[in-house]
């Protein structure tokens, strides 16, 4: 799989490495076992999926997240993201919609040994204002614009990665620079396709 996405255009061997170290099929269902390192998306239940490998690489790289950094994910899903942030960031804080989602995903990930993870069920559009403010932000669900909430928690030099659209076949991934003056900067990462962000 790491060979697939560096040949795909992914350069940042720390995020390679992560990729590497992390067991997708640990959070995959028993049923999708077999497909869990092929480049795809892959349903998790609750209408929810893992995402593509190197959707995930692509959108964590984009970050360029220090060993220090605290990072806010909003959808953890799985956990499969989680996990590749806990491993590059100091401290992640993840939010889910679905609290039997966010269960699922808190044993997994500390039966993993994950020890640098807070979790919260809520609506991560608001993002988790006492925890702010975050070096970098990822959201794995795509709102209809791009919550102002998350905006604000960016720390000077944060970034904030994210799917907008409102509706599957007009989605784009944003990323979102705060400078060091405090303005924004906003660019297109290319098409995707994203479950909607609820909630907001």
């Amino acid at each position: 799989m790491v060979g697939v996405l560096r040949r795909a255009g992914v350069k940042d061997e720390r995020v390679l490495v992560a990729m590497e170290r992390v067991p997708r099929h640990a959070f995959v269902p028993p049923e999708s076992v077999e497909d869990a390192y092929v480049n795809e998306p892959l349903p998790i239940g609750r209408g929810q999926t893992i995402s593509q490998p190197w959707i995930v690489a692509r959108m964590t790289e984009v970050l360029e997240l220090k060993p220090g950094a605290r990072v806010l994910e909003v959808g953890t899903g799985c956990g499969y993201q989680t996990a590749i942030l806990a491993e590059l960031a100091a401290s992640v804080f993840t939010i889910e919609l679905e609290e039997e989602l966010a269960t699922a995903a808190r044993e997994r990930l500390e039966l993993l040994g994950y020890r640098n993870i807070a979790f919260r069920v809520g609506d991560g559009a608001r993002g988790w204002p006492e925890a702010a403010p975050f070096d970098a932000v990822l959201a794995a669900a795509a709102p209809e614009r791009v919550p102002q909430a998350l905006i604000d928690q960016l720390a000077v030099g944060g970034k904030l990665c994210l799917p907008v659209g409102s509706t599957a076949r007009d989605q784009e991934l944003v990323l979102i620079e705060r400078g060091n003056d405090g303005t924004t900067r906003r660019s297109s990462l290319g098409a995707v396709r994203f479950v909607p962000m609820r909630g907001g």
